[in-house]
């Protein structure tokens, strides 16, 4: 075998291994969209999308065609040696982009609006599931104050019941998403962001934290588990019969580790999410005047004595 032909091999071997991960990006992300949110988003990619290409490909294409076209030798383009100016090249070059920046900046701002993070999804049906995510290292934990239980790395919701997330840190700031649902928002230690998720579809979705906290940052995954309602029943069911969140326990989730699977908690320890927050508030704040969760859990030790 010549050297020619073992290196063509070797590269189509190569490429074949580089591209094997693209056939299961796409559905992965956005363009796999499973909830509205997600299916606007893929909207204002593909509409953005378009309208630079408007931009871009006549660049590619009349810039070689004038380079053959005006090539010093053989070219076939008349010699103007005293052209300066042409009214229909600068509505062109001016025109062209400034009707696209404007259709641009109308359509993002509509849509902008309609993917507010904050915004609620479904304008009828029940009422949201309210949820307190903790970003923590490295892995998530979910909080259901009204159900009286807690997860740590699985987010189970009925499928078809829009979830509200209210979401924080305690450790470095974090970015919550999940792609095929949603944007992307930011965590932030003493602070709130929202975000709303919905889905019609049952599956798991893959949740993760694209911030980078540490070492362990790309570990810091999360599955959002879209269940029929029987299933989110005996789901609850069973985390009510897990261990109590307290204060201890909190503390202990805190370490930086990585879960080998989802764990699920009962009774979080009361106000859980505001003492959280209250933690990385100055004395005499509002929220600063909770006290954090090991303090409640000294305070507990020292009464009962």
């Amino acid at each position: 075998m010549s050297c020619a032909a073992g290196a063509k091999r070797v590269l189509g071997a190569a490429s074949v291994f580089l591209l094997s991960g693209c056939a299961q990006w796409p559905a992965q992300g956005l363009f796999a969209a499973a909830g509205p949110a997600a299916e606007l988003q893929r909207e204002q990619f593909l509409i953005v999308t378009v309208l630079v290409a408007l931009v871009i490909l006549p660049l590619f294409i009349g810039l070689p065609w004038v380079l053959w076209r005006y090539r010093l030798r053989g070219g076939r383009g008349p010699f103007r040696p005293d052209w300066d100016f042409s009214w229909i090249m600068e509505i062109l070059i001016w025109g062209i982009p400034v009707i696209i920046v404007a259709v641009l900046g109308v359509t993002l701002w509509h849509s902008a609006n309609k993917a507010d993070p904050y915004r609620p999804i479904a304008t009828a049906g029940p009422p949201p599931i309210e949820v307190q995510a903790v970003a923590l290292d490295w892995k998530w934990l979910f909080i259901y104050p009204k159900q009286g239980v807690a997860s740590v790395g699985q987010l189970v919701v009925p499928a078809g019941r829009e979830v509200a997330l209210s979401i924080t840190a305690d450790g470095p700031m974090a970015s919550i998403i999940v792609p095929r649902l949603g944007g992307q928002i930011y965590a932030m230690a003493g602070m709130t962001t929202q975000l709303h998720l919905l889905t019609d579809h049952e599956g798991d979705y893959r949740g993760m934290n694209t911030q980078y906290t540490g070492t362990g940052f790309d570990q810091q995954h999360f599955t959002y588990s879209a269940v029929s309602p029987v299933q989110f029943s005996t789901w609850l069911a069973h985390a009510r019969g897990a261990p109590a969140l307290d204060a201890a326990r909190y503390d202990a989730l805190v370490k930086p580790s990585k879960p080998d699977q989802p764990m699920q908690f009962s009774s979080p320890a009361s106000q859980l999410f505001q003492r959280i927050i209250a933690k990385y508030h100055v004395p005499g704040d509002t929220l600063g005047a909770l006290p954090p969760p090991s303090a409640v859990s000294a305070n507990k030790a020292t009464e009962a004595h």
